[in-house]
């Protein structure tokens, strides 16, 4: 596990499973399904296509906020639209730079047919990155002690 990894990597071990909804889904009804998976976001699906991300602060923004009800707001009201995808090919540090810089915590991955191939959250990569310098100390501290062959 290295951060210069494919992030095809990170969704291979961690399963590529994607929730989503359509657009003209309630609000109401994304926040149950997030809530019945334990997850902070869903993939905006219409006719195959992606078309937007909501995400648990959409909700409290956007909704809760403005004294919304969500079960009369639909998802497409207050989705991220034509959100930032990265391909399966881009690292796991090209990921976290994207994420960090754009400031949202889900990122959809796009295989190279252009379909959705799976959905990274801050915390997969967080996990990823800790693993991987957990097994770069664990060397190093082989090496210092002369133990390599192990």
């Amino acid at each position: 596990m290295k951060v210069l990894d494919p992030v095809s990597m990170l969704l291979r071990q961690k399963g590529s499973g994607v929730f989503s909804l359509p657009p003209d889904a309630s609000v109401y009804s994304a926040i149950e399904l997030m809530a019945d998976k334990r997850i902070g976001a869903l993939l905006v699906i219409d006719e195959g296509r992606l078309v937007g991300v909501i995400s648990e602060r959409d909700y409290a923004r956007k909704v809760v906020l403005n004294g919304r009800s969500s079960k009369d707001t639909f998802v497409r009201e207050i989705m991220t639209s034509d959100p930032i995808t990265i391909p399966c090919n881009a690292t796991v540090d090209e990921a976290m730079r994207i994420m960090t810089e754009s400031r949202f915590r889900h990122l959809p991955v796009i295989d190279p047919q252009g379909h959705v191939a799976g959905v990274l959250s801050i915390g997969d990569l967080v996990n990823w990155i800790v693993t991987s310098q957990d097994a770069a100390i664990a060397h190093l501290e082989h090496y210092i002690s002369g133990d390599i062959c192990t």
